[in-house]
C-alpha cells in the first residue's frame, strides 16, 4: 500500500490508540512504526514537487540549501528516503544517526524500538536506541547517490556509548566514521551529543570537553575539505549552558550548532501533554523511558536558539550556523525560529502530522504558507 494512504490512515486511527491498554498501544504503535519507516525509506514519487525560489539559504562556504526545510536525524538512518526527500521538496537530506558497528536499538519487555504518538498533543515518546547499518555501511551507501544542486547531502553520527572498549578506542572509532563520510562527498556532517536512548544521558561538560578537543584533534585539523561539522544538543540544555558550548565550538572550530534533540524532562513536559494521553504518557515514560518530542519543546528551542545566536553574535563568528530541530511542525515555527536566528530547520515528528495531512505536498504546503 502506498506510504501516503498508511499515513492518512494512521493520522485517523492515532487517537484510538490511546485508548487501548497501554502495554497494547505500545507494542502496535512500535510494530507499526518500523513497518512504515522501511517502506517510507523505500518511497520513490513519480511526482517531483517544485520548490519556490526565494526560500533558499546558503550556510558555510556557499553550500545552498533550496528551502530552509530539511528532515532530522533518526529518519532516515541507513540512508534511504533520499529520493522521497527530494521529489517531496526537501531543502536537503541528512542520514543517520549512525554509530560505529551495526545496532538493532533497544528492546525493553519484549517491545522492539518502543516509541508511542501523542496526536492530540502533537508529540511522541521513543526509546529506539539508535538502531543503524554503522557507519561505513550508511557513507558507501551515501557515496552511490546523486548529487543534485541546491539539495546538500549529510550524515549524522554518535558515539557509540554501549559498546566496549576504552573512551579513545570509542573516539577512534568514530573519528573514522567522520571520515568514511568525508570520502563518501557528504556536504556536512551532524555530531548527535545529545541522544537519550543510548546509554550516554547525563554527560559531565568535562566529559563534553574531552569529546570535542578529540573530534578537533581527530577530524576538525585533518579534514581534507571544508566539510561543516555541527553538533546536536538536547532541549534540556540550559541557555547558559548553550552560551557557553557555542562559545567553546567556535574556539575548536566547529561550523555549527543545532537545537534541539528530544526531552527527558518528563515532568516538565507532562503539564502540556493532553489530560486523555497522560496516562499513556506516564506508562511509557516510567517503563521505557526515552526521548519526548515534537511541539512541547518547541518554546524550550527557541529559547536555546536565541542563546547560542548571542553567543555567536558576540565571538563575531558570521558563519557559525544555528540549526532549529523539535517543535518545527508549521510555517509559523519556521517563522519563529528564523526570527529567533536560526538559518535552518529540521522536523521529525511534525514531518509524519504533515504527511498525514497533506501527502507529498507537505514542504508545498508548508512553503506556500512561509511565502
Amino acid at each position: 500500500m502506498d506510504v501516503v494512504v498508511l499515513a492518512r490512515w494512521e493520522r485517523r486511527l492515532r487517537p484510538l490508540l490511546t485508548r487501548l491498554p497501554r502495554s497494547w498501544a505500545v507494542r502496535l504503535a512500535s510494530a507499526g512504526r518500523r513497518r512504515f519507516s522501511a517502506a517510507l525509506a523505500r518511497c520513490h514519487p513519480a511526482t517531483q514537487r517544485s520548490v519556490p525560489a526565494g526560500l533558499g539559504v546558503t550556510l558555510w562556504h556557499g553550500l545552498r540549501f533550496r528551502a530552509p526545510l530539511i528532515n532530522a536525524a533518526g529518519m532516515f538512518k541507513n540512508g534511504g528516503g533520499h529520493a522521497l526527500a527530494l521529489a517531496q521538496g526537501a531543502g536537503g537530506y541528512l542520514a543517520g544517526t549512525t554509530t560505529a558497528q551495526p545496532c538493532s536499538g533497544n528492546r525493553v519487555r519484549g517491545i522492539e524500538q518502543p516509541f508511542v504518538p501523542y496526536p492530540r498533543s502533537g508529540a511522541a515518546s521513543n526509546g529506539l536506541g539508535l538502531p543503524n547499518d554503522a557507519h561505513a555501511t550508511v557513507a558507501q551507501r551515501l557515496s552511490r547517490l546523486p548529487r543534485v544542486a541546491g539539495f546538500p547531502l549529510g550524515a549524522s553520527l554518535a558515539l557509540d556509548a554501549r559498546r566496549a572498549g576504552s573512551f579513545e578506542q570509542r573516539m577512534a572509532d568514530l573519528v573514522r566514521g567522520m571520515h568514511a563520510y568525508e570520502a563518501a562527498g557528504v556536504d556536512f556532517l551532524e555530531l548527535n551529543e545529545s541522544c537519550p536512548n543510548t546509554g550516554d544521558s547525563g554527560v559531565s561538560w568535562e566529559q563534553l570537553d574531552a569529546r570535542l578537543r578529540a573530534y578537533q584533534r581527530g577530524f576538525l585539523a585533518q579534514r581534507g575539505r571544508p566539510l561543516p561539522v555541527v553538533v546536536k544538543l538536547s532541549c534540556d540544555t540550559p541557555a547558559r549552558g548553550v552560551e557557553r558550548l557555542v562559545r567553546v565550538l567556535i574556539e575548536y572550530g566547529f561550523d555549527g550548532v543545532n537545537l534541539g534533540n528530544t526531552s527527558v524532562d518528563y515532568a516538565c513536559h507532562r503539564r502540556v501533554i493532553d489530560a486523555r494521553e497522560r496516562r499513556l504518557y506516564d506508562h511509557f515514560t516510567s517503563t521505557f523511558g526515552g526521548g519526548v518530542s515534537g511541539r512541547p519543546l518547541r518554546d524550550e528551542m527557541l529559547d536555546l536558539v536565541r542563546a547560542a545566536v548571542r553567543a555567536r553574535v558576540a565571538s563575531g563568528a558570521e558563519a557559525f550556523a544555528v540549526i532549529a530541530t523539535d517543535g518545527i511542525e508549521t510555517a509559523g515555527d519556521i517563522a519563529a525560529a528564523q526570527a529567533a536566528g536560526a538559518s535552518l530547520c529540521q522536523w521529525y515528528t511534525g514531518y509524519f502530522e504533515n504527511l498525514g495531512r497533506n501527502g507529498h505536498a507537505l514542504y508545498q504546503r508548508i512553503y506556500r504558507a512561509l511565502r
